[in-house]
């Protein structure tokens, strides 16, 4: 029971009342497509090319950061550098990658690679915003819905409504790899 409770609590959405100062923000990775989107309060701000595990990782599920490291090498994988990492489950993290060439299809060891530049403005967003107000969703088909705004509607980043819970859309003709 306590474990269950741990997941659930683990997924949870922190309402707008309860966040510190800061946007909420939802990192939705797609393991089938090896795609990341960024959302900022509902919007979609970002998205990037990545590449996953070869083995299958990180393992599907919704997290929140644990820690950020600007520079970090890995202890476990002969010190490969893994900078901007965002920690997010038993030591599985988002962070650069000198492999560029390989962004697009699963090539790491189980952490989630990105080009450098992109590891940065994610490392900066949690930094900034907080690591109670982001949300890490890893899944194998589907990504976290972003907000639909009316045609024309102008958002501002600074008045932009909290997003209450993030919908998941299951692409359509499309099964687990």
């Amino acid at each position: 029971m306590a474990a269950v409770l741990a997941v659930l609590a683990s997924c949870a959405i922190v309402p707008a009342s309860d966040r510190a100062s800061g946007a909420e923000i939802v990192v939705s990775i797609n393991k089938a497509t090896q795609n990341m989107s960024v959302l900022v309060d509902g919007i979609e701000k970002h998205n990037w090319v990545i590449s996953t595990g070869t083995g299958g990782g990180p393992p599907s599920g919704s997290y929140r950061p644990l820690r950020l490291e600007k520079k970090w090498f890995s202890h476990k994988y002969g010190w490969s550098p893994m900078p901007n990492a965002v920690f997010f489950h038993e030591g599985y993290a988002i962070h650069g990658t000198i492999y560029i060439s390989r962004l697009g299809r699963r090539a790491s060891h189980g952490c989630v690679r990105l080009h450098p530049d992109n590891a940065a403005i994610l490392f900066e967003l949690v930094r900034l915003h907080g690591k109670i107000n982001t949300q890490i969703v890893i899944s194998n088909t589907a990504h976290v819905a972003a907000r639909v705004m009316p045609t024309g509607a102008v958002v501002s980043d600074a008045i932009a409504p909290p997003l209450a819970a993030p919908a998941y859309v299951e692409p359509s003709g499309q099964g687990a790899p």
